[in-house]
């Protein structure tokens, strides 16, 4: 009679423990007061009161902000699909003409996602000026990184028939890659930068804050003054705004995808 083969080891009890044992290293490290969060309980609550009156004076003012925050949102996420457009296909390796190009591509796109959008956003600022420039060229080339990545390996996961059929016509590398790469990946490309687009109006309400436009300026003057009422009303603009686009971009999901 043949032996039974053995148990296999349960791994994921042994991964449990080592995640359980960094995190308790994690807490132990960062020394965090989580009984001072609870004893300041009362103090919180008093803080946040301070915006249960919002303050709609100026709400069509703050509403145009709205919409140029929506606007360098939008206008990032054009610059960040229009860098992948030309990144993305030298980005993916079945696709690259040489192993050189692809490195240097990949590496781009590595650089890109490794900047912070608020740091891009801090040296935009101080090489350009206030406004919304910095904070649009902030998001596009920060994100630029993530589309350009997530498109070059949805090219890589094209099935290699495909790249053959098309090159078996006698197309060359430019050819290969609009007639069969980016046909093949549209739903995609349409998927991603929905979400690049919905991510970008979320960051550029922060990158106000640094002075790169739109309405988190005012948030951040209204802050420093301690106008509660008014800080409060652009948190609302900006949470139904987010909202609607977020409503938006899964209607549109639904309908292309």
């Amino acid at each position: 009679m043949s032996k039974l083969p053995s148990k296999p080891f349960n791994w994921s009890i042994v991964i449990f423990i080592i995640v359980l044992v960094l995190t308790l290293i994690c807490l132990v490290y960062l020394q965090l007061p989580f009984g001072e969060l609870f004893r300041s309980g009362g103090n919180i609550a008093e803080y946040l009161s301070r915006y249960t009156h919002p303050d709609f004076s100026e709400f069509f003012k703050y509403l145009g902000l709205m919409i140029s925050t929506v606007a360098i949102a939008l206008w990032g996420t054009v610059l960040s699909l229009t860098l992948s457009f030309f990144l993305a296909p030298i980005a993916a390796k079945n696709l690259s003409p040489h192993p050189l190009i692809y490195r240097i591509a990949r590496e781009m796109l590595n650089f890109f996602r490794a900047m912070p959008d608020l740091v891009l956003a801090l040296v935009f600022v101080a090489a350009l000026g206030l406004g919304p420039l910095p904070g649009f060229l902030a998001l596009g080339i920060h994100t630029t990184g993530f589309l350009g990545k997530f498109l070059a390996e949805s090219m890589e996961r094209v099935d290699k028939g495909v790249y053959e059929g098309v090159s078996a016509t006698g197309t060359n590398t430019l050819q290969l890659i609009m007639y069969a790469a980016w046909p093949s990946i549209l739903q995609e490309v349409i998927g991603y930068t929905l979400y690049i687009f919905d991510r970008n109006v979320r960051m550029a309400t922060v990158l106000g804050l640094v002075g790169a436009g739109g309405i988190g300026v005012e948030l951040n003057t209204t802050l420093k003054f301690f106008n509660y009422e008014k800080a409060a009303t652009l948190m609302l603009i900006i949470l139904v705004t987010i909202i609607m686009i977020d409503y938006l971009s899964t209607w549109l999901r639904k309908k292309v995808l």
